[in-house]
């Protein structure tokens, strides 16, 4: 067999065996990340329930929710973002590995939402909550008129 297509089985055999629906780089970077924080996937309880709320017949079939307990420090997260497993299990991860680390360093949560405070100022308003600002403008613009001094000609 050429030495190309090896390289190119071997890659589809690990995809074909990757643990979660997303690239190998992020799979690696989430390894990475427990172990600097000292979490093994042995310490990590899941189980899985069925969803709520939107995703029609899916959610009500499937158990597509994810709960992660981390048995040595007690820390839950329950994951349903997404309609399918794989990628919830994923975020689920990343979550449980962010309030891991919050509880060891206690700041990963105030630089989220600070991060999300920034999307959120930057985020274009909709036409109605703009027509309703600039009303609003024109509006404390007519009430600051009547105080200008009265003109004597």
């Amino acid at each position: 067999m050429p030495k190309v297509f090896a390289a190119i089985t071997d890659r589809r055999y690990n995809e074909a065996m990757s643990t979660f629906p997303v690239s190998s780089e992020k799979e690696d970077q989430l390894a990475q990340r427990m172990a600097a924080l000292g979490v093994r996937e042995g310490d990590i309880e899941e189980t899985f329930v069925r969803s709520g709320g939107h995703g029609g017949q899916n959610v009500n079939k499937t158990s597509t929710c994810v709960m992660l307990v981390h048995r040595p420090s007690g820390v839950q997260v329950k994951c349903q973002e997404t309609r399918q497993q794989g990628m919830n299990r994923f975020i689920a991860r990343r979550l449980l590995l962010d309030k891991i680390e919050e509880k060891q360093k206690g700041y990963v949560a105030a630089k989220r939402a600070e991060i999300e405070k920034i999307r959120r100022q930057k985020r274009k308003r909709s036409r109605r909550a703009r027509d309703r600002m600039l009303a609003g403008k024109a509006h404390h613009a007519e009430k600051k008129k009547f105080r200008r001094a009265v003109s004597t000609d």
